[in-house]
């Protein structure tokens, strides 16, 4: 495989507070709810919540597994492994934002969105993404995105966070010859 730095540490912060000043410019004075999807989700999410607190917004934020909402469950040869889901908020009604590392075929989404819609029935759901490699399979678009980089099916977009990777960076693998 090779391996490209799409973003490195210092771009990663810039992307972040980008991301968050967006976020606090389209809600104005409406609390929104931060939403991080396991695992990396909820590090994007805890990210945003630091810049949107030195900006002034008004948010709430929870997070969500959703390994039993997976439509690939009865494929997987593991089961997965389960994290917690919190929702300190009402959902019904809320304006709620949907953090997650990268983008790709939607299906994340798609499930945590059926995660949220058990809880009640939000007033709206955005969506926002550190990177979108593209190839959606469901019509699913970010409504912020850090990064957009078009990838090949067999390629890989990883996300590395200080918190759980020791380090910021978004890679690109690639396969040989490609």
């Amino acid at each position: 495989m090779n391996e490209t730095t799409v973003l490195n540490s210092d771009e990663v912060e810039v992307v972040i507070k980008r991301l968050a000043g967006e976020i606090f410019q389209k809600a104005g004075d409406e609390c929104i709810a931060l939403v991080g999807i396991q695992t990396r989700g909820v590090t994007l999410a805890d990210r945003l919540a630091v810049e949107l607190n030195t900006l002034g917004a008004s948010f709430e934020q929870g997070t969500l597994d959703i390994s039993l909402y997976r439509d690939d469950l009865s494929n997987l040869a593991a089961l997965p492994h389960i994290e917690s889901s919190e929702i300190p908020f009402e959902v019904e009604g809320a304006h709620i934002v949907l953090c997650d590392d990268v983008l790709f075929t939607g299906r994340t989404i798609r499930a945590a969105m059926n995660v949220l819609l058990d809880y009640g029935r939000p007033a709206c759901i955005e969506l926002a993404v550190l990177a979108d490699r593209g190839r959606r399979e469901l019509p699913i678009a970010a409504d912020y995105t850090g990064v957009k980089i078009e990838t090949g099916k067999e390629d890989y977009l990883r996300v590395h966070f200080q918190e759980t990777d020791q380090e910021d960076r978004v890679i690109h693998y690639t396969a040989e010859g490609s």
